[in-house]
């Protein structure tokens, strides 16, 4: 049992009541003793025993009950682990620390993203916790000490840095001592031998390859050394450095045995242990250039931040500041062919802004007063005033490089699989070495002869009978450990991963995890919210019909207005009383009701007792006339007859138009229409969608003809349209489209949209969208594009492919290579190599992903 206590503050509580049932939430959880909840304080304290409940499952249970337990994250660089089952040990190590939610270790990145509590978690500790597993985490200062993300960032990447350098310091000291011990190797196994003396200056040549090899062992091997130690008797478990030190300390210490003529007769191996842990070291050099290389996209874009800001102040004055000290609300002045230091809005000066290395979208794009910019994109020609709205981590900029890193530290489902097969995979190879070490000690003769039968080059060394049964049997040992390779798989996923998140952001999809990379690619259905995804969501006011009847009189007994249907005075007075209604919604419908009146020179008043109607319409008093202006169900739950405006409803919709009925004092009185205009893509988009075999749905809360007029124009078949669908409902219409297995991607931009985005297998915010639909999102498309839809399943498609790629090779070479050295075919140096080959080829492949672009589909052999 380990009990442990912590403090967790809680945001979202209104009353005591919240705090009881934050309370219940959590004691409900097997494990917890106690939880003390106060509203006053906003937190509580919890009792519970970690072997039965986990911190992340507590802090499940509060969310559950819907608020918001409060965390961080921070992540970690780590500059020395070697395989997947460092990665895991880091995980075990960080995660016991109290306070850790959770943890997640990336052996392709380098880098360790920590979920914690921040009233319980002394981040000294969880750097003690990575330093105590036999790693050396990259300190680093909070941010809240004045230490900014991009120092913090800049630190891992000269952590990184200084680890290649490293690594090829020490392959270059390797290799300098090792190149004659490679020629001792060519003169005895393809020369014959016979071209080197026996002795030299009276003592035995060996004594020559023992100076040489010695410094390799001793500076090379050190850290394989080390490392297994800690491996072994510290975390109990066995890691690829495991596999090296074995199969280089076999044979260096079979030679030195030999050399001091306690085995008579016996071979030196040292060429063999100093080229193994050359080879490798080569390998790990190789392999940390690689890593920097995959994540160049991600440094590339940070390096496009502006270093200053010419900012103006109150006087007129202006004064260039470094970029770290804007703040929110200072106003920048951005000349020509300069960055725009930071989000904002333009309140003055019109130009062009090439928005490329957010959106992909290489055609600039026209700014002026009231348009939002965004940071790090370049003003192309005039001169722009900027406010700024969003600084330091909250800049567009920013938040993509999080999010793709975030990306990065999820992993698909896929990586399970390798996960679980890297944890046994070497006490396994460990086995699997010993037991045809000893097959081979037991049966020589046997074994020789059944291996020379095979239809393969012969055994190496000659086999047992020329060096010995002994020998061979320590031969074959150290060659089965040293061939298998971990390394391969471990890197298989997350480096495909890695390049495949970055493509994304390149071209301006943003996945926030690997798992949701995975799942885009078995999406069947994509849902499209209508208006501001399939369509530009600016609606503009085209139509004002007057309904004129004879039954339709006005309180005081005289008509509503003039008797012909249609003429300037009805719909002027239909237009001014609809607008007054409408100025209190922040709808789009309503917005461009007041906007079209206010061009058409109407005088728009002020309207009291306003109601808004979720999904139907408004009601407000416009000069003493109860006014209502929506949909037939408004009306209808009001009492008005809809009967005498239905034809000019129907023609409207027919048109594709949003027709919206206007009621005075219990009347229908006319009809005013709002247009949208379709997108561009919307229709290419629909069109490639349907023929990679997915279903096209639309879902709108508008009426069912305008609906399936937008489904007509853009190639949805009709029967997918789902029309009238209340905000609150669109969530279950997405559930309803998946009831039947269907896999269902969501896309849509609103607040509205959010649950549906959530309840979906896959939601996509498109970039236009509100914040609190990106949040619920697992994909943001940067540009208002529905055709970047398409793209994200190809980044996905190709992504995945490149996976299922490295993965063939990482089990393919340990499932041809392995049985070959356990039948003594391989060399031991030749293992080192191809082990070192293995790990290198992975990340190569994943490297060549990166010239990769989603404007066609991904294949093998293409470009």
């Amino acid at each position: 049992m380990t009990e442990r206590r912590v403090h967790i503050d809680v945001s979202g509580m209104t009353c005591a009541n919240c705090a009881s049932t934050v309370s219940d939430a959590v004691t409900s959880l097997d494990g917890v003793h106690d939880a003390d909840v106060n509203f006053a304080t906003d937190g509580g304290a919890v009792e519970y025993d970690a072997d039965e409940v986990s911190l992340a499952e507590i802090y499940a249970a509060i969310e559950n009950a819907g608020y918001d337990p409060v965390d961080d994250d921070r992540t970690i660089s780590v500059t020395d682990m070697s395989c997947a089952n460092c990665a895991t040990t880091i995980e075990d190590a960080v995660g016991d620390v109290p306070g850790v939610i959770s943890v997640d270790a990336n052996y392709a990145t380098d880098e360790v993203s920590v979920r914690y509590n921040p009233a319980e978690v002394d981040f000294d500790d969880i750097y003690a916790a990575i330093e105590e597993a036999g790693y050396t985490p990259v300190r680093e200062e909070s941010g809240e000490d004045g230490e900014s993300t991009d120092d913090r960032r800049s630190a891992a990447d000269a952590a990184r840095e200084a680890e290649t350098r490293r690594q090829r310091n020490l392959t270059l000291f390797g290799a300098l001592l090792s190149v004659p011990l490679l020629f001792f190797v060519v003169e005895t196994h393809l020369l014959g031998g016979g071209i080197l003396p026996e002795t030299v200056f009276g003592a035995r040549f060996g004594w020559v390859e023992f100076l040489l090899a010695t410094p390799v062992y001793a500076v090379l091997g050190r850290e394989f050394l080390e490392n297994s130690y800690k491996a072994l008797v510290k975390n109990r478990t066995a890691n690829m450095d495991v596999l090296i030190a074995l199969g280089s300390t076999t044979a260096y210490g079979y030679s030195v045995v030999a050399l001091l003529g306690i085995l008579p007769e016996a071979g030196l191996y040292f060429d063999t242990a100093a080229l193994i842990l050359v080879f490798i070291t080569l390998g790990n050099y190789l392999e940390a250039r690689s890593k920097s290389q995959a994540s160049d996209a991600l440094r590339k874009l940070l390096e496009m931040e502006a270093d200053t800001a010419t900012v103006v102040r109150e006087d007129g004055s202006e004064e260039e500041i470094p970029l770290s000290e804007v703040e929110v609300g200072d106003r920048m002045k951005v000349r020509p062919g300069e960055k725009i230091p930071t989000d904002g809005v333009v309140v003055k000066g019109e130009s062009a802004v090439d928005e490329s290395m957010v959106t992909g979208e290489s055609v600039p794009v026209s700014k002026e007063p009231g348009d939002e910019v965004v940071g790090s994109t370049v003003n192309e020609n005039g001169v722009l005033v900027v406010e700024a709205t969003k600084v330091g981590e909250d800049t567009a900029i920013q938040q993509i490089v999080q999010t793709v890193k975030e990306a990065q530290s999820r992993q698909p489902e896929i990586q399970n699989v390798a996960d679980r097969i890297s944890a046994y995979f070497v006490p396994a190879v460990i086995a699997n070495a010993v037991f045809w070490a000893v097959v081979w000690y037991a049966f020589p003769d046997a074994l020789a002869g059944v291996v020379g039968a095979l239809p393969l080059w012969g055994v190496v060394v000659g086999g047992p009978a020329a060096v010995g049964v002994f020998e061979f049997s320590v031969v074959v040992f150290a060659s089965a450990v040293l061939i298998a390779c971990p390394c391969a798989l471990g890197l298989a996923t997350p480096a495909a991963t890695m390049v495949g998140t970055s493509i994304g952001a390149q071209n301006g999809v943003l996945f926030k995890g690997g798992d949701v990379l995975e799942r885009v690619r078995d999406v069947d259905t994509v849902v499209f919210d209508k208006t501001g995804t399939l369509t530009t969501g600016e609606m503009e006011l085209t139509d004002v019909v007057a309904i004129s009847d004879e039954e339709h009189a006005a309180p005081d007994g005289g008509e509503l207005a003039a008797p012909e249907s249609g003429a300037a005075g009805d719909e002027s007075f239909i237009l001014r009383l609809a607008a007054a209604a409408e100025s209190g919604s922040e709808h789009p419908l309503g917005q461009a009701i007041v906007d079209g009146a206010r061009e058409r020179g109407v005088d728009v008043g002020d309207a009291e007792d306003f109601e808004n109607v979720p999904g139907q319409g408004v009601k407000a008093t416009v000069d003493g006339r109860e006014v209502l202006v929506g949909n037939r169900k408004l009306l209808e739950d009001a009492g008005v007859d809809v009967a005498p405006a239905e034809a000019e409803m129907e023609r409207l919709e027919r048109e594709g138009k949003t027709a919206m009925l206007v009621a005075v004092d219990g009347r229908v009185a006319g009809v005013v229409a709002d247009a949208d205009t379709v997108k561009e893509s919307s229709a290419r988009a629909v069109s490639e969608l349907r023929e990679r075999g997915v279903d096209v749905h639309v879902i709108t809360g508008d009426n069912e003809r305008t609906a399936r007029a937008v489904a007509e124009q853009v190639g949805v078949d009709p029967d997918n349209v789902r029309a009238g669908v209340l905000p609150d409902e669109k969530a279950d219409a997405v559930d309803d489209i998946q009831a039947d297995g269907t896999q269902a991607m969501m896309v849509g931009d609103g607040v509205n949209d959010a649950p549906a985005l959530a309840t979906a297998y896959v939601g996509v915010a498109i970039g236009s969208g509100t914040d609190v639909a990106i949040e619920a999102a697992d994909v943001t498309l940067m540009r208002d594009d529905p055709y970047d839809v398409v793209k994200a399943i190809r980044v996905s498609e190709g992504t995945l492919s490149k996976i299922k790629q490295n993965l063939f090779w990482a089990l393919g070479y340990n499932t041809a290579m392995i049985p070959l050295a356990s039948l003594g075919l391989l060399q031991p140096v030749l293992a080192a190599v191809a082990m070192a080959i293995s790990s290198v080829s992975v990340l190569t492949n994943s490297l060549l992903f990166r010239r990769y672009t989603p404007d066609e589909d991904y294949r093998l052999f293409g470009r």
